[in-house]
C-alpha cells in the first residue's frame, strides 16, 4: 500500500502575525499615543525597568528624552514617572552629559566676548538655614571686572528656601521680567546677570509643576548645578553635598566639554565658602582633577556662619557688609578673596585677600548695586 504525504503549510512570518489580536492592540494604543508620546514610553522603559534589566540611557537617548519633555510632548503622567524613576536609578554621567546638551540647545544663551566669566550653579530650592552670601559676592566681582553669570528661578520642592531672585530684589535688583536682550546688555554694561527660569527658560519652567507632585528632588536638580547659560570661556563653580555627587560632576562635566570645573563642598549644597571649618574643593582642568582644601583660621577669618532669620534681616546685614562692615563682612571677604583667587585675578590667595579687603573698603559692590537698583 502506498501512502501519500501531504507538505506542512509553510508557517507565517513572524511580522505578519495574522492571528495576534493582542499584537494588534498594542500597535492600535501604540499608534493612539503619537510618536512623541511612544518614544518617550520606550526611554521611560529604559530607565524604569528595575535594577536588573535597566539599561539606562545613552547620551543621546537622555539628550532626546529631556528635549522631550521640554517640548511640552510628554504626558504629564510619563514625565512623573520619569523623574521618580531616573532619582531612584540615579543618572550616569553619560545621563547627565545628554541632559546639559538638552539645556544648551534650548535653555537660554548669555555670551561674554573676550572676557572669561565666572558662572555658579546652585541649588534651585534655595536655602533655609544659613545666611546666603552670593548675591553679594557677586556684586563684588563684578565691580571687580570679573563678569558673573547666575540662573535661578522661583521658590522650588523640595526645601522652598530663599532664591538668587528674592535675594537680589532684596537689595532692589530685579531679574525677573527682562527680556533676555535687556539681560544680556545688563551683562555687557555692568558685568552680572541671573537668568530666571519663569522669564528665561519657560520650558524647564513647566516641570515645576511635576516636581511639587513627587516631592523629591530629580537628578534635575543635579543638571541644574552643571548647567549654565552662558557660551563662551568661562570658570564654572558647581556646589555639592555628598562626594558621590562630586565624582558624577567631574565625568559629566569632562564628558560634556567644560574645560575647567571647581566643585565646591558649599553651605547647603550652594557655592559659599564656609568659614566655620575647612573648604572642600577640588579643580578640574581637562583630565587633572586637584583637591583643594582652605583654611580660613589661617588668614585670621574662621567665624561661625550667620543664621538665616529672614529676608528683612538679610537685607540689613548684606547692606551693611557691602559697605564693608556688619557680621556678614568677615564671611564676604573670605568668599570674595577666595573666588578672585580661584578667578586667577591674584596669583596667591593673601594677594586676593588684600584685594577683597580693598574692593569692600571702597564700597565698589555698593556703587554697584546702586547702579542695577536704578
Amino acid at each position: 500500500m502506498v501512502h501519500q504525504t501531504t507538505p506542512l503549510a509553510a508557517a507565517p512570518a513572524p511580522d505578519a502575525a495574522p492571528n495576534d489580536p493582542a499584537g494588534d492592540r498594542r500597535q492600535q494604543r501604540r499608534d493612539a499615543l503619537g510618536p512623541e508620546r511612544a518614544r518617550f514610553r520606550e526611554l521611560l522603559g529604559q530607565v524604569g525597568s528595575g535594577e536588573r534589566t535597566s539599561t539606562g540611557l545613552s547620551r543621546e537617548e537622555a539628550q532626546e528624552a529631556v528635549a522631550l519633555m521640554l517640548d511640552g510632548s510628554v504626558e504629564d503622567a510619563q514625565l512623573g514617572a520619569f523623574l521618580i524613576a531616573h532619582r531612584i536609578r540615579r543618572p550616569s554621567a553619560a545621563e547627565l552629559a545628554g541632559m546639559l546638551d538638552a539645556y544648551r540647545s534650548l535653555g537660554p544663551v548669555l555670551r561674554t566676548p573676550g572676557r572669561r566669566a565666572l558662572c555658579f550653579g546652585v541649588p534651585y530650592d534655595g536655602r533655609s538655614r544659613t545666611a546666603p552670601l552670593l548675591p553679594l559676592l557677586a556684586l563684588c566681582l563684578a565691580s571687580a571686572d570679573q563678569p558673573v553669570v547666575l540662573h535661578g528661578g522661583d521658590p522650588m520642592p523640595v526645601k522652598y528656601g530663599v532664591t538668587l531672585a528674592e535675594l537680589f530684589a532684596a537689595l532692589g535688583i530685579r531679574w525677573q521680567g527682562l527680556d533676555l536682550e535687556a539681560l544680556q546688555q545688563r551683562l555687557n554694561r555692568h558685568g552680572l546677570a541671573l537668568t530666571h527660569q519663569p522669564s528665561h527658560f519657560a520650558a524647564a519652567e513647566r516641570l515645576v509643576r511635576i516636581r511639587e507632585l513627587i516631592g523629591k528632588r530629580p537628578p534635575l536638580a543635579t543638571l541644574e548645578l552643571l548647567w549654565t547659560p552662558h557660551q563662551g570661556e568661562r570658570l564654572l563653580v558647581s556646589g555639592f553635598v555628598h562626594r558621590p555627587t562630586e565624582g558624577l560632576a567631574w565625568e559629566a562635566a569632562r564628558l560634556a566639554g567644560e574645560s575647567d570645573l571647581l566643585t565646591v563642598k558649599g553651605l547647603e549644597g550652594s557655592t559659599d565658602l564656609p568659614s566655620s571649618r575647612v573648604v572642600i574643593s577640588a579643580r578640574m582642568r581637562g583630565e587633572e582633577v586637584e583637591r583643594i582644601l582652605l583654611r580660613p583660621e589661617e588668614h585670621g577669618l574662621r567665624v561661625e556662619e550667620q543664621p538665616w532669620i529672614s529676608l528683612v534681616a538679610w537685607r540689613e546685614a548684606a547692606q551693611a557688609a557691602l559697605r564693608g562692615e556688619g557680621p556678614l563682612l568677615p564671611a564676604l571677604l573670605w568668599n570674595l578673596g577666595a573666588y578672585l583667587w580661584f578667578a586667577g585675578l591674584q596669583t596667591t590667595l593673601p594677594e586676593a585677600l588684600e584685594q577683597a579687603r580693598m574692593l569692600l573698603g571702597s564700597g565698589a559692590g555698593e556703587r554697584l548695586r546702586r547702579e542695577l537698583a536704578s
